[in-house]
């Protein structure tokens, strides 16, 4: 499809743009490795909450909110509503240790914590196979998702979209490496701006259309459980937007704390708490966290929602045999001339800001914690920006490379979900109990494969019902996983005690530390009372919104009390947090 020349116009403006903040932050990127990837650790609140908010907005999340609501109506979104809850507790529980960590990755903090023989190679592994493996994964999934936008829209081969796809993915690593994580940010807060104003113009002129008749249109055309907020929980997943017990208890009970997977590991990691250490201070950390937790769940997912509604109105066939395709036609079809432009270049702004920070994270690993930790040990800081900068022209090229062969990216996906299953149980206790080991992490990061394989190929065949509609293989991998690291804690011997106080004086953390810094649990009420309260807070504001748009006036006064008392409530907590 032939764009106007203002639709290329409003892309290459966005692209240059890109570019030119780059170029801006080189000096402040080529100061030094800190200032490369954690921005030399002057970010403001605001900037790292929006950076976080944008990398989590790739090209592929519209395309997975119209496939939730295809296949479960607005209920179906719970499988990633259900994150809230881990990542609030992220917020008051582990935000401020990130950032007092003093860490210059995640991987580090390993060597931190632990010591001895173990911890080295605990780190290494983990620099590899996060830095590289799920790097490439997550670059694969991403692209896999993008192709599929570009090939709906431009209706144009595959071949000439992995070359269009390529030079992207060359673009991304080029202006991430001239600016580092400065650059990064400043463009994520630009593309993030972009690609909301995007979505809501989408929603619009959907909304729009003759064959909806705007809101009132659409709700009269629905059928009611496709408006529902809340899924229906029967003893077995139906075909009526309904899903398992054992897959409710799942999404809210248990995978929050126990799962680990990029973007939303239990007690934070990944980009999240490379954001969190690129603070000013610890209460930048919180509030930087804490307005992803607001953004991410309650100001982004309606334009989405909408125009996933109305595809069941335009698209009713498409929306049973290939929902992900319903967002692109709608852009294409119902857009005037450049608006086409701006929802395009959204998509690419998406794409980049994600991309981008998949880039510059996985050089940091890469750079900080295998070059240096166990190839040049006497590596100065320039030579670490130098090596950072290889790193991210790399892995763009083998991220391009390898997603050209992977065709069953969503499989590999679940796999790794799957696979991460209980490490979160000791991800979190690391902080917090003082006879966590390195032995302990190496066989909680391990075991979930084991309990995964045997549950997925020996146990599910006996009884598919159970293993299949009530997350059986997830629930045995997280108690064997939980199971196993206990007896490990018990079996094995904790850390050295210079260790341990090393790490205790640097992060002061509260909990179980006996002999080290006693046993404290000091001022975690409040923590608690501002978890609890934020995500009612959270939640209560994004049903006010979805009720009020489908002007159930009986439900949104009641979700508006509840907003007010969890404020209240939260308000009164977070002033007596100890930051």
């Amino acid at each position: 499809m032939d764009l106007h020349l203002i639709d290329w116009a409003i892309i290459i403006a966005l692209l240059l743009l890109s570019l030119l903040i780059g170029f801006a932050f080189k000096k402040r990127a080529s100061k030094g490795f800190e200032s490369f990837i954690l921005g030399g650790r002057k970010f403001p609140w605001f900037l790292a909450g929006i950076s976080m908010v944008a990398t989590t907005f790739a090209a592929d999340t519209p395309l997975v909110v119209v496939e939730l609501v295809a296949q479960n109506g607005i209920s179906g979104n719970w499988i990633w509503w259900a994150g809230l809850i881990g990542g609030m507790f992220t917020t008051f529980f582990f935000a401020s240790l990130w950032r007092r960590s003093g860490v210059l990755t995640e991987v580090e903090l390993i060597e931190l914590r632990y010591g001895g023989r173990n911890a080295s190679i605990l780190r290494g592994v983990k620099a590899v196979y996060l830095g590289l493996i799920m790097n490439v994964a997550v670059i694969a999934w991403v692209n896999n998702a993008m192709v599929t936008i570009l090939q709906v829209f431009f209706e144009v081969d595959t071949t000439q979209i992995w070359w269009i796809l390529m030079a992207l993915m060359l673009f991304a690593s080029f202006y991430s490496s001239l600016g580092g994580l400065w650059g990064i940010a400043v463009t994520d807060a630009v593309q993030f701006v972009f690609a909301m104003v995007a979505s809501v113009v989408l929603a619009y002129f959907v909304l729009d259309t003759e064959q909806v008749g705007g809101l009132s249109g659409l709700v009269n055309q629905l059928p009611s459980q496709h408006l529902s907020f809340f899924p229906k929980v029967s003893s077995v997943s139906d075909v009526g937007f309904s899903i398992s017990l054992g897959a409710f208890i799942a999404f809210v009970g248990v995978q929050w704390w126990s799962s680990w997977y990029p973007g939303a590991e239990p007690g934070g990691g990944g980009y999240v708490a490379q954001r969190m250490m690129s603070t000013k201070t610890e209460k930048d950390s919180v509030l930087a966290t804490l307005l992803f937790q607001v953004a991410h769940y309650a100001l982004r997912p309606w334009p989405w929602i909408l125009v996933a509604l109305s595809g069941f109105v335009l698209y009713p066939e498409l929306m049973e045999t290939a929902p992900k395709k319903v967002y692109v036609l709608a852009m294409k079809n119902y857009l005037p001339v450049g608006f086409k432009g701006l929802l395009l270049a959204s998509f690419l702004a998406a794409y980049l800001s994600t991309i981008s920070t998949q880039l510059n994270w996985g050089a940091s690993f890469l750079s900080n914690d295998f070059y240096k930790r166990f190839i040049r040990p006497a590596a100065s800081s320039k030579d670490l920006v130098k090596n950072a900068r290889i790193m991210t022209v790399l892995l763009a090229v083998l991220g391009g490379i390898i997603s050209m062969y992977i065709t069953t990216i969503s499989d590999v996906w679940v796999f790794v979900l799957e696979c991460g299953a209980g490490l979160g149980f000791i991800l979190i206790l690391r902080w917090y109990w003082w006879r966590i080991s390195a032995t302990t992490e190496i066989i909680a990061t391990v075991a979930p494969f084991l309990f995964y394989s045997i549950s997925r190929f020996w146990l599910e065949p006996m009884n598919t019902t159970f293993f299949v509609d009530q997350k059986g293989t997830f629930f045995i991998t997280v108690l064997g996983t939980v199971l196993v690291s206990l007896i490990s804690i018990l079996f094995t011997k904790p850390e050295k005690r210079g260790v341990l106080e090393n790490f205790y004086h640097k992060v002061q953390p509260s909990g179980f530390w006996g002999e080290i810094g006693g046993n404290s649990f000091q001022g975690l009420g409040f923590n608690v009372l501002a978890w609890i309260s934020g995500v009612l807070f959270v939640y209560s504001s994004l049903f006010s919104v979805g009720y009020f748009l489908f002007n159930d006036m009986d439900a949104f006064k009641v979700s508006i009390a509840i907003l007010i008392g969890s404020l209240i409530i939260f308000s009164f907590a977070f002033k007596r947090i100890k930051l």
